[in-house]
């Protein structure tokens, strides 16, 4: 038994209509209708490879340290779009430990042993998301390869219904996957 990829995180939120706006502005997120029910019950996101599902509560709970890390794949213009939307982003959090971990820049950090550039936002409920950059690339542990993108990923449906590629670029139209290859798949789990 193995653990594959993680699927999705749950976050609470106060206004369904703000997030959605708030998260496809500021991290071009991508709403995924799941059909009139479960899009009742929850707002459900793609981010990158992953899902974020948010449920809507009178008054959200966060924790002060509580935060989840998005993979960007530029770090210059992430922080330019940041700034040009006036989104505040922080190089300390509530999980920080000590002074001047990351450097001394206000804005932004850089971890000493991979050279990863990171910094804080909060969404307008005040869940911390923390952005991380890998300059050097990411590679997959096992097979030792580079991970450009998770752009062969893509989840499964069931027969007769669309299939969703993790990134939102390939499509399944007529039965055939339109993915360059199709060794590359992740079924996803559905909750």
């Amino acid at each position: 038994m193995a653990i594959k990829m993680i699927h999705h995180v749950n976050v609470q939120i106060s206004d369904r209509e703000r997030t959605r706006a708030w998260y496809e502005r500021v991290l071009g997120a991508e709403f995924l209708d799941r059909g009139p029910a479960l899009n009742k019950r929850q707002l459900q996101l793609r981010l990158g490879s992953g899902e974020i599902h948010f449920t809507e509560t009178p008054r959200p709970s966060t924790i002060a340290s509580g935060h989840f890390a998005l993979e960007v794949d530029d770090w210059d213009a992430m922080l330019s779009h940041l700034d040009a939307l006036g989104v505040e982003h922080v190089r300390t959090s509530a999980a920080s430990t000590m002074p001047n971990i990351g450097g001394a820049d206000p804005h932004q950090g850089r971890r000493e042993d991979t050279g990863e550039h990171y910094t804080y936002i909060h969404d307008p409920d005040g869940n911390m998301i923390e952005l991380v950059y890998h300059p050097l690339g990411i590679e997959d542990a096992e097979q030792g390869s580079a991970l450009d993108s998770a752009s062969r990923l893509r989840c499964r449906g069931l027969p007769g219904r669309s299939e969703h590629p993790l990134n939102g670029t390939h499509a399944v139209r007529g039965g055939h996957d339109e993915t360059e290859d199709p060794t590359h798949r992740a079924q996803c789990p559905r909750s």
